[in-house]
């Protein structure tokens, strides 16, 4: 099918030739299927309920089904003697490259559907506490090796082995909820959901005229819940945008005191910022300091001819190791894999 759109993207819809064979060197795998191709394309092109050639006992049904409008499909279609052409269509390979600004009510809750499949996985450390392992190292595990000598009269006939454990690092999420991030705010905070409630370690604020701590809103794992309680608790949403002075905030409340050490930080924003400059530089060192990596994620990096010009994101780059898009579902998911290699 999507080979077929390609072509038809190329040809035009024009000339009936150029759609016929467009569609029969795509859809059509054997040579006993051309018959029924031609009945197919007879009903789209010509308009045709059933070719005239067939018999009343061999009339043809078409049957579209829309996948993401038919809620009780469950992949099986109605058992039937007459001779059924089912086209099935999706929406969904062309959300994941849609971006979220264009996306009408019904499309964002598809979107929302599937950033519930995301996985986040964050990178790991070493952390100083030890694990048990078969592997030989050079750490033997003094009190596992006696105890396995008990079974053999306290002879040691196989030493035990530890080595240190790896613990996942802490992932923290800045989502920018100003009035310029409105139209990609309302899909990236069901991203943000989705992290909190798939991984432990995840917290969540929201950045606008103020700092806003999200995560105990969205632990919930009823979406619908969970988005309305993170909006009923920020009262900055689509409001103006400090970056400065809320990176501040976090810094002197919550990153430098522990949150930020070690961890990675997301911020999901398009830079655009009413506070000084500087300030928002000064608060980006400081958070490089302390935290393993941070990510800036910017819905408008796709835009042909983007530069970060903006005074925000100019001031915050020199500090951001991963300057990635944000903007649609496919961008979103090289986005966890950003995460999961930081």
């Amino acid at each position: 099918m999507l080979t077929f759109i390609s072509a038809l993207e190329r040809l035009g819809i024009e000339q009936r030739d150029n759609v016929y064979w467009a569609g029969r060197t795509s859809l059509v795998r054997r040579p006993e299927d051309i018959p029924v191709y031609d009945r197919a394309f007879a009903v789209f092109w010509d308009h045709r309920e059933t070719p005239n050639s067939l018999d009343d006992d061999e009339q043809l049904k078409i049957s579209i089904v829309l996948d993401d409008e038919d809620a009780s499909n469950d992949g099986t279609a109605t058992p039937s003697d007459d001779p059924t052409i089912t086209v099935r269509f999706s929406g969904v390979e062309t959300l994941q490259h849609k971006d979220f600004a264009a996306y009408s009510d019904d499309e964002l809750d598809i979107a929302r559907q599937l950033m519930g499949s995301l996985k986040l996985v964050g990178p790991y450390r070493r952390s100083l506490r030890h694990a048990s392992t078969r592997r030989t190292a050079r750490r033997t595990d003094v009190r596992r090796t006696l105890r396995a000598s008990f079974a053999s009269d306290g002879e040691l006939i196989r030493r035990r082995f530890t080595s240190p454990d790896e613990r996942p690092r802490r992932i923290v999420l800045l989502l920018d909820v100003s009035g310029s991030m409105e139209p990609y705010a309302r899909a990236l905070v069901r991203f943000v959901h989705a992290a909190v409630v798939g991984r432990q370690r995840v917290e969540a604020f929201t950045l606008g005229t103020r700092l806003t701590r999200i995560t105990r809103e969205l632990n919930s794992r009823d979406p619908d819940i969970a988005l309305r309680r993170a909006s009923d608790s920020v009262a900055d949403w689509s409001g103006g945008t400090r970056l400065g002075e809320t990176l501040r905030q976090f810094n002197d409340r919550w990153g430098t005191r522990g949150m930020a050490r070690g961890a990675v930080i997301v911020v999901l924003s398009d830079g655009w910022d009413r506070g000084s400059p500087d300030l928002l530089a000064e608060q980006m060192q400081r958070l490089g300091r302390v935290a393993h990596r941070i990510v800036w994620v910017n819905p408008l990096k796709v835009t042909p001819g983007y530069a970060p010009l903006a005074r925000g994101m100019a001031a915050a780059l020199p500090y951001v190791d991963d300057f990635v898009e944000g903007h649609s579902l496919d961008s979103l998911d090289t986005l966890t894999k950003v995460i999961s290699y930081a």
